[in-house]
């Protein structure tokens, strides 16, 4: 099992290990000319700019790499070209703190609910930019309000209660801003078959088949009532309307949607909060069901009002979802659909596909259209969404929200912030990160808003595509093979046809037997070693995967991977590879750099270095007294025992009966002092051995016994310990035999008690003679009980009373 974890350990760090070589490997595997173009590879990648930073038989493009790699091989920190991208505030003008009663009324063009309005972002490629947006709900803020009306015969009795809705609206709204625009509009169906009915009769009235009811002529959409601050006015005129009528059941509220959202002007849209209340209690027809009635041309998203009526309903077919929601958008009208509960369903899959959009359920006579609307707009209100327009090719954006108690969302959440209330401030943290420069390097502008709002935030993105050292190019320079070139940056930027490090070739000169023969070491037959190209009768050796691997050499003879490895490492880890020969670090030795020149490790216990029988290799002891062994020559399997100096010394101890026979192999000195083993009692001996051949142990006269225990204390405690759980055990005896007899003693007085209530209740009455016999009888005694119970119980009941 362990092998195999061990294996499985193994395999990942070599897969992680080959990752990190691919992935550090970009800058080079690019193969970029010039600094330019290295820059534009990833933010890693930096150029060096040392005019004599390339070895033998490095091509221009090893110029490009990492900061450290490019710092390992030379070039010194002030010669790398690295520019890196920056951000830039030019508008800032802080969120407005507006309040509904201050005596001073801003237009809605001086009020800023989103921070800052402008900014530039220098982007290097693969490097992100982030900045910090701002909204805070101002208070006060102006809304317009547009209600769209299905006119259609089942909504006559919802037009009675739309009448007074201008004034009732007003009064209530009063109350969220005092800037409050209302405007009215209808909607029926296109005026072709087979959505209405075309016979002249029907054109004129489409209700006179409907208890004589008067209609008015069917249209696809009306413009009533301009927005207006005057609800008067909006009752005057939404008093006046009539109902008209269709054939089929689903409506053409897109196309009345599609003109409410683009004829700005005609409706009187300003730069505030725009809401479309859209009323029905029908479906809609959508893209595609005009063919139905013979149109096949989209709708073109464009304004076609004349004399407030759409007149291309016969020519254009119905907008797409995706059209409407485009126009919506841009047009930052935020759309509440007040329907019935029976079509519910429909436009609440509406509202998912709809941006900054509501479903409300509307009374089947349209009686609760305010409150609708009221609560449609905090809704819509208390939720922020970010949105952007189309970036650059190449250029992505991610968000991450900070809103109300510190909740944080990322991913698509990151562009939202629920439940603000007026007044509440949140943040957004935007990143931009852009992985290509445009083909022509130019500046490009997007633009972030919350949607449903007017205002939005201005970002002009410049890319970094070229070096700063670029600008300093000498064109035509002569250090480019006779001004074939420009030289910037270190190096040469070929003009078009030439190659090689110094544009010293032509394109039509690369592959000739000539110049090839420059490339071969010795005469040989391989070109460059074979670990390179012949480019211009020079070598360009090979790149490796491995940014830290490389060929080199004037024939890329040489390398610097190919040396000596120990465990598993180049040079053992204590070198470098120069031309496939280790180059030891200092205090080691060896073809891989494997022998430590250090000799603390072989130093023994007295300090000397392999306990002075032995000498130091390579950092391991080689031990030259073949009676001592170990890491350190000190294990000496030979030498005196423990039990043969404790039975010359002291007679005592396993071998005491054997000691003349087992141990007298060595001469015993005893001394006082220690300098220090057996038994029961320590005791402390040295060894030694003169000339190598007399051996000698010192052994301490005096043994080291340890102390008998004391008996007396210890006996003391145990008596002490019996007689106090003695009498432990003896209260807890006593404790339970008084429950026991409380008990007894309360069960005694219950059943005394049950024994007076039995006296009682067995009265004999008068005319049940008691003999002695009875008495002796338990049967009669008993007979004469229940005749008496039987004798009293009838009486009772007969005078009402229970028993």
């Amino acid at each position: 099992m362990d092998l195999r974890l061990l294996s499985i350990a193994t395999l990942l760090g070599i897969l992680c290990f080959c990752s990190a070589q691919q992935e550090g490997s970009d800058c080079i595997k690019a193969n970029a000319q010039s600094c330019g173009e290295c820059i534009q590879v990833a933010e890693k990648c930096g150029w060096c700019t040392d005019t004599d930073f390339l070895k033998q038989g490095e091509s221009k493009s090893a110029r490009c790499d990492e900061l450290q790699s490019l710092i390992t091989k030379g070039c010194t920190k002030a010669k790398i070209e690295n520019p890196r991208g920056s951000t830039s505030i030019n508008k800032n003008k802080p969120v407005t703190n507006r309040k509904k009663d201050m005596a001073e009324k801003l237009k809605a063009d001086q009020i800023t609910q989103i921070q800052p309005q402008k900014i530039t972002l220098n982007l290097r490629s693969g490097e992100a930019q982030t900045f910090k947006l701002k909204f805070k709900r101002a208070e006060d803020y102006p809304i317009d309000l547009y209600y769209l009306m299905d006119l259609s015969f089942s909504m006559k009795d919802d037009l009675e209660n739309v009448k007074n809705l201008g004034t009732d609206l007003m009064r209530e709204m009063k109350e969220v801003t005092s800037d409050f625009h209302i405007g009215f509009g209808s909607f029926v169906e296109k005026t072709v078959m087979p959505y209405i009915s075309t016979t002249p009769a029907r054109l004129l009235n489409p209700c006179t088949s409907t208890n004589n009811d008067t209609c008015t002529s069917p249209f696809s959409y009306k413009n009533v009532l301009k927005l207006t601050e005057d609800g008067e006015e909006f009752n005057s005129l939404v008093s006046k309307q009539q109902i008209s009528g269709n054939l089929d059941s689903p409506e053409g509220g897109f196309d009345a949607i599609m003109q409410v959202a683009v004829c700005g002007e005609a409706i009187g849209w300003r730069n505030v909060t725009s809401l479309l209340v859209f009323s029905t209690d029908a479906g809609f027809h959508f893209a595609g069901d005009g063919k139905l009635g013979g149109i096949v041309l989209p709708n073109d998203g464009k304004c076609h009002l004349e004399n407030n009526m759409y007149t291309m309903s016969h020519y254009y077919d119905y907008p797409s979802i995706a059209h409407l929601v485009q126009k919506l958008s841009d047009n930052n009208i935020q759309t509440i659909f007040a329907v019935t509960e029976e079509f519910q369903p429909v436009y609440k899959e509406l509202k998912n596909l709809i941006p900054k959009s509501a479903v409300g359920t509307l009374s089947s006579n349209s009686s609760n259209v305010i409150k609708l609307i009221i609560d449609s707009y905090n809704s819509l209100s208390s939720e922020v969404i970010l949105e952007n327009g189309k970036l650059p090719e190449g250029v992505s954006i991610t968000y991450k929200s900070i809103c109300k108690n510190g909740w944080v969302g990322t991913g698509e959440n990151g562009r939202k912030c629920s439940n603000i209330s007026i007044g509440d401030e949140v943040s957004f943290e935007i990143a931009i990160k852009s992985e290509k420069c445009p083909p022509e390097g130019n500046s490009e502008t997007i633009t972030i808003k919350p949607l449903g709002f007017t205002e939005n935030v201005e970002i002009v993105l410049n890319f970094i595509c070229e070096c700063e050292c670029s600008k300093d190019g000498k064109p035509l320079s002569e250090m480019c093979h006779n001004g074939n070139g420009t030289f910037e940056c270190g190096a040469c930027r070929c003009n078009e046809g030439r190659i090689g490090r110094l544009c010293e070739c032509s394109t039509d000169e690369v592959r000739t037997d000539d110049l090839d023969a420059n490339c071969r070491k010795d005469n040989g037959t391989d070109i460059c070693s074979n670990n390179g190209d012949c480019v211009c009768g020079t070598c360009e050796c090979k790149k490796r995967e491995n940014p830290e691997e490389r060929y080199s050499r004037k024939f890329c003879e040489c390398d610097n991977f190919n040396c000596d490895r120990s465990n598993n490492k180049l040079c053992g880890g204590h070198g470098r590879c120069e031309c496939r020969v280790c180059i030891c670090d200092a205090n080691y030795t060896g073809s891989a750099c494997d022998c430590s020149l250090d000799t603390s490790t072989c130093l023994a216990a007295n300090k000397q270095i392999c306990n002075g029988r032995g000498t130091c290799e390579c950092g391991v002891c080689k031990c030259t007294n073949p009676k001592f062994q170990g890491p350190t020559c000190e294990i000496c399997p030979t030498c005196p025992g423990v039990y043969c100096v404790q039975c010359q010394a002291f007679e005592t101890g396993e071998k005491k009966d054997t000691c003349k026979r087992d141990c007298s192999y060595f001469n015993l000195i005893r001394v006082k002092d220690r300098d220090k083993d057996a038994n029961d009692c320590w005791f402390y001996y040295t060894y030694a051995v003169r000339n190598h051949t007399e051996r000698e142990v010192y052994v301490v006269d005096t043994l080291e016994c340890p102390a008998g225990p004391d008996i007396i204390p210890i006996v003391a405690g145990v008596v002490a310990g019996i007689v106090l759980i003695g009498l432990a055990l003896l209260l807890i005896w006593k404790l339970l035999m008084i429950i026991h007899d409380r008990r007894e003693f309360a069960k005694f007085e219950k059943e005394k008690m049950n024994a007076k209530w039995d006296t009682v209740r067995r009265i004999t009455p008068a005319y049940c003679r008691i003999t002695p016999t009875n008495v002796r009888s338990e049967n009669n005694c008993s007979g004469c009980f229940l005749l008496f119970t039987l004798q009293i119980s009838v009486p009772l009941k007969a005078r009402g009373n229970s028993v």
